[in-house]
């Protein structure tokens, strides 16, 4: 695989730690960005430890403001030399909009939800997303290759009571995954999603949840790791072509080749509406 520069967002914790560490292990540079500034000496060490052939730059930045995603598109081309990849993890989870989801007597209703929440997770799971894409896209059309890999979620976590807004945040995400395909078309920048699939095991899931899981009483959490196969798979030059794509990490058979998992476990971005009645 050719080495690559990847900036990947929320890349300091859970999904998004994965995926910068496996793009390392790969040999690509990584700026990893988070917002919480324990998490750097962590990956610091995760990544010295392994001694991988790719680098890992940690940053702490608020991509919510237009300056810091500036700052961080800055960094890595300063760093590294370029930006070819742009992963787009970063988000906000039940845990910041429900903390006590799983203490309730009833679930929390949208109206609930106070606007300094609502506004948080908009910003962090679509707007953050769109701000980054809009400052890496230019150069990767105009050098003829890059990639955006944007993380969205299940289609019933969407549309499901009682998600709002995480589920509204990452319907956007998977809508505009589609739209910026399409305007991307035979640029040489592809434009996927890669997901968990399911619910994952990582600090954004609530603990009761991920202690039901651990004893059986719910479904088997998808783990980080699991997102790296079909992230390494959308960014290389073997999916030159494939564009538009959403992937879900619980459906990729790793002993499979690549393109077979592939054809296997995707599907196009987005979704259809409700077909009208006959």
């Amino acid at each position: 695989m050719e080495r690559r520069v990847a900036i990947v967002t929320g890349g300091l914790r859970g999904l998004g730690r994965a995926m910068a560490l496996g793009l390392a292990r790969e040999g690509h540079d990584v700026v990893a960005v988070g917002h919480i500034d324990a998490d750097v000496a962590e990956i610091e060490a995760e990544a010295a430890g392994a001694n991988f052939p790719g680098h890992i730059l940690p940053r702490v930045a608020d991509i919510r403001q237009p300056a810091e995603c500036d700052h961080v598109v800055a960094i890595a081309r300063e760093r590294f030399g370029g930006l070819d990849i742009l992963v787009n993890n970063a988000g906000l989870t039940f845990t910041t909009i429900d903390p006590a989801r799983f203490r309730r007597n009833e679930p929390q209703k949208f109206w609930q939800v106070s606007d300094d929440i609502v506004r948080a997770v908009i910003e962090t799971n679509y707007i953050a997303a769109d701000q980054m894409a809009r400052r890496v896209a230019p150069r990767m059309v105009e050098e003829g290759w890059g990639r955006i890999v944007n993380v969205t979620t299940k289609l019933d976590t969407m549309n499901r009571a009682h998600t709002s807004p995480y589920g509204a945040s990452k319907a956007a995400l998977e809508m505009a995954t589609e739209v910026w395909a399409k305007e991307a078309e035979g640029t040489g920048l592809t434009i996927n999603i890669v997901n968990p699939g399911a619910g994952a095991n990582t600090p954004g899931m609530a603990e009761e949840m991920r202690r039901m899981s651990r004893e059986g009483r719910a479904p088997r959490l998808v783990e980080p790791e699991e997102m790296v196969p079909p992230l390494l798979y959308v960014v290389s030059r073997e999916a030159d072509t494939v564009n538009g794509w959403r992937f879900d990490a619980n459906l990729w058979d790793t002993s499979l080749p690549p393109t077979e998992a592939a054809r296997r476990a995707g599907r196009p971005a987005g979704f259809e509406m409700h077909p009208q009645p006959d």
